[in-house]
């Protein structure tokens, strides 16, 4: 996992460039094969060193699939359809983390490890003939050459960062972490001035002029630090506090997957009533509320109040982040399509893995100070949802005179 994690990490800053070199169709299409061909080397590995090459290169497909399926949306559909657009796209990212560990234990049990790779294929193949039959040819462009030290400074503090939170190594961690904290923070500084001196760098500092753009990547942070921590730290207190099976806890995860489609339909007449500002601040708090709710169900198992708050849960935050997408995106410009959205795709990983180490994290430091893991996971919790509510205060800033046209349909000035 950690193999795969890194790999993605590295490669994803490098998505908008080669949409942009070699068109946005093409480069989804081979990201699809190496995803599946990978898929099947993992399947058929027979050692661990066999596996983690696979996975290494699984990785390389992986990083490509996420941001250019979206810089795909993002460049065609226009503006006042592209919130509900993206609501669309996103539901097999939403069912991912929910519905994926229950299907791969259930695999793993019911037949082999083998199947959780396996079931991949199929999924690929539909969705590399969808690709080719679909999606139409785009462009290619010369873009500037590639800028290998700024995509390395920024590789370097994503994966340091994520690795502070929880360091690999067994001893000195606490040195560790700070180590790598100080490494991430100094590789993100240093990227700075190096974009400040290149002529055209891997991201351009510009970026955030859009109104938009930077508090939607603050608030995108923010909010997905809280909820990403929820189907990991959720699926734990179930198996380790409560007694459920693994296929039990599997199962109550369902009712958030089924709300979660249902209200893509919501996302975009509510958007288009209320406004991104006030539908944000209003969801966001929602959102936290839920997280922070969980708390109530640490110490005994209570199936209703579960129920109900993983329903909350899963509608609010569904659409929650075809909302934080939408705000953050739309008002780029075509040139600056592939760039932003491999940055917002950046942050997305990194405040993804933020959030399932820092809820791991509190949850012992907690159970470690009370003396129980019940109270460990209801002070997590209540920290996680205080984490999403914090992004509310950002959405505010979101500028509501800012055009709703789609800037990213249009050639920039």
């Amino acid at each position: 996992m950690v193999v795969y994690t890194l790999t993605m990490a590295m490669l994803t800053p490098a998505s908008g460039w080669l949409a942009d070199r070699f068109g946005t169709r093409r480069v989804f299409s081979v990201a699809i094969l190496v995803f599946v061909l990978a898929s099947i080397g993992c399947a058929a590995s027979h050692t661990l060193g066999q596996l983690v090459v696979a996975r290494a290169v699984q990785g390389i497909g992986g990083s490509m699939l996420l941001p250019i399926g979206r810089l795909a949306v993002l460049r065609r559909v226009p503006g006042e359809q592209y919130v509900a657009a993206i609501a669309f796209v996103s539901i097999a990212g939403q069912l991912g983390p929910i519905v994926g560990p229950t299907l791969g234990g259930w695999l793993t049990q019911a037949i082999s490890w083998h199947w959780v790779f396996i079931v991949n294929v199929p999924v690929g193949v539909v969705g590399f003939i969808a690709v080719q039959r679909y999606l139409p040819h785009d462009q290619a462009t010369q873009p500037p050459p590639f800028d290998f030290v700024g995509c390395a400074l920024l590789s370097a503090a994503m994966i340091a960062l994520s690795l502070a939170i929880d360091p690999p190594m067994s001893a000195h961690r606490a040195a560790w972490a700070a180590a790598l904290a100080v490494l991430g923070l100094a590789s993100a500084l240093a990227y700075l001035p190096h974009a400040r001196r290149r002529a055209q760098p891997l991201f351009r500092l510009g970026l955030f002029r859009e109104p938009n753009f930077g508090s939607g990547l603050l608030g995108n942070l923010l909010c997905r630090i809280g909820t990403s921590s929820v189907p990991f730290m959720l699926p734990l207190l179930m198996q380790v506090q409560l007694g459920y099976t693994p296929l039990q806890s599997g199962l109550m995860m369902l009712p958030a997957a089924i709300a979660g489609v249902v209200a893509k339909r919501w996302i975009a007449p509510l958007v288009k009533r209320f406004g991104y500002a006030t539908f944000l601040v209003v969801n966001t708090g929602i959102v936290g509320c839920a997280i922070a709710g969980f708390a109530l169900v640490s110490a005994r198992p209570a199936p209703v109040l579960e129920g109900v708050l993983l329903i909350v849960f899963g509608a609010a935050n569904s659409m929650q982040f075809a909302a934080m997408n939408g705000v953050t995106l739309k008002g780029l410009s075509h040139a600056d399509a592939g760039s932003g959205n491999s940055l917002f795709t950046m942050m997305q990983m990194l405040a993804m893995g933020l959030g399932v180490s820092i809820g791991g994290g509190l949850v012992n430091l907690f159970a470690a100070y009370r003396g129980s893991m019940a109270h460990g996971f209801m002070l997590s919790f209540a920290c996680m949802g205080a984490v999403t509510l914090l992004s509310s205060v950002v959405f505010r800033r979101i500028d509501t005179a800012a055009p709703s046209a789609h800037a990213a349909a249009r050639p920039s000035a």
